[in-house]
């Protein structure tokens, strides 16, 4: 493909491309890390499992925006009983806050690795008052362009395993043939892995967004030609969070594990542990990607929230309007942001963060694909665009799952 074709093809992928990156962020990279250096490649199959059932979950999610020109709480709160959305909104805000002073914490330790001269808690505020500049500075098309120019930070982690030598033969195997652990242990790096890439607020996000592009391109008749792109657009950004999450677990799996690094709980931890082992290029390669992806999916994870809080309560949203326009929209991305900052302060570790928001997560997703499958299917809200027999058999799959996870996500917590 040319140059101008594959500048093209670029330009035609959005909030899907968005989405899948974001769900690669420096939190779940630690999960990532911590599934190799525990389990080697054991858990590398989970890639293949997850791609299907974050492609059908949040395709859903694009359609129900596109369709109904508004986010899932919109949707929840003009369709559905009302405990259905407070009950959402009560597992996902502490989750979502939770997760974005987890990512802060991490970027503030992996600047802080290659700049020691500078104290955490310094790169810590800095990188929290850069990203309210730019997320109410910008519009949202410039802040859509910025984060999909983020998206290419997740490539430097495809290039780490090819620093390295590696057994292609037993990768494939360990690849396509699953193999599963009945211990205590690799089942809950499992669950985790699923937590973790099949997160709620990732849901709202994508409808959200899709709801944003129909209004930018003007768009009156959602025909097929535009969900068609939609579907590629989503289904792109799902396989590259895939592909990016399947080669972290490969770095780690083939560098740390067999040297006896068993225990990752940061991803500078990870970093640290794979500089004497695969060199110091390799060393900043992981730890620059962690920066990107934390550019990348704190504006995802503050802007699911304001447009969740704001879908509630009424308020004026959207990325698009100016501060003035959209005052509480906005206050709520600032509190959110110096909420999770604030987790810094209060010595709440990184660890911790993730496990909260890991249960809530875990908690809330059944449910909301649950309410999602539904919407999907409600020809009142829909119309013709209803959900296909194959969107509905994974999301059953998915469904399926992710409730199993969840009653194992509180087995492994007596």
């Amino acid at each position: 493909m040319k140059a101008s074709g594959i500048s093209r093809a670029f330009k035609r992928l959005g909030p899907g491309l968005i989405t899948g990156a974001s769900d690669d962020d420096p939190s779940g990279i630690a999960t990532y890390s911590q599934a190799g250096a525990s389990t080697g490649l054991s858990t590398l199959w989970t890639a293949l499992l997850t791609f299907p059932m974050m492609a059908a979950i949040q395709g859903m999610c694009a359609r129900i925006g596109l369709v109904t020109s508004q986010g899932l709480t919109a949707t929840l709160r003009q369709y559905y009983p009302k405990p259905i959305l407070y009950g959402m909104l009560l597992f996902s805000f502490p989750a979502i806050t939770l997760n974005i002073g987890a990512n802060i914490q991490a970027m503030g330790a992996v600047c802080h690795m290659i700049w020691p001269v500078v104290p955490v808690p310094v790169f810590c505020v800095g990188l929290t008052f850069l990203l309210m500049v730019v997320i109410i500075r910008y519009p949202y098309q410039k802040i859509a362009m910025i984060l999909k120019w983020l998206c290419i930070s997740l490539l430097l982690y495809i290039l780490v395993p090819f620093m390295v030598d590696q057994n292609w033969k037993q990768i494939a195997k360990d690849t396509f043939v699953p193999v599963i652990h009945y211990d205590k242990e690799f089942l809950s790096i499992i669950v985790a892995i699923l937590g973790t890439t099949i997160s709620p607020y990732l849901f709202y996000w994508q409808a959200n967004m899709e709801a944003e592009d129909r209004l930018h391109n003007n768009i009156i008749v959602v025909d097929k030609t535009i969900l068609n792109n939609m579907k590629m657009d989503v289904n792109t950004g799902m396989l590259f969070s895939n592909i990016v999450m399947f080669f972290i677990i490969l770095t780690t799996g083939t560098v740390l594990y067999p040297a006896g690094i068993r225990q990752i709980d940061t991803v500078d931890q990870a970093a640290i542990a794979l500089q004497p082992l695969a060199g110091k290029l390799t060393y900043l390669i992981f730890a620059s990607g962690v920066l990107g992806t934390g550019l990348l999916a704190i504006p995802v994870l503050a802007g699911a929230q304001s447009y969740m809080l704001a879908e509630t309560l009424g308020w004026a949203e959207g990325l698009d309007k100016k501060f003035a326009q959209a005052k509480p929209f906005y206050i709520s991305i600032i509190i959110s942001l110096l909420t999770g900052l604030l987790l810094q302060f209060l010595s709440v570790s990184p660890l911790k963060a993730l496990l909260y928001t890991a249960i809530a997560y875990g908690l809330t997703a059944p449910v909301l694909i649950a309410v999602i499958l539904h919407i999907g299917n409600n020809r009142k809200i829909m119309k013709e665009n209803t959900n296909s027999w194959l969107s509905n058999l994974l999301g059953i799959i998915t469904l399926i799952i992710m409730t199993v996870t969840a009653a194992a996500l509180i087995w492994f917590l007596r």
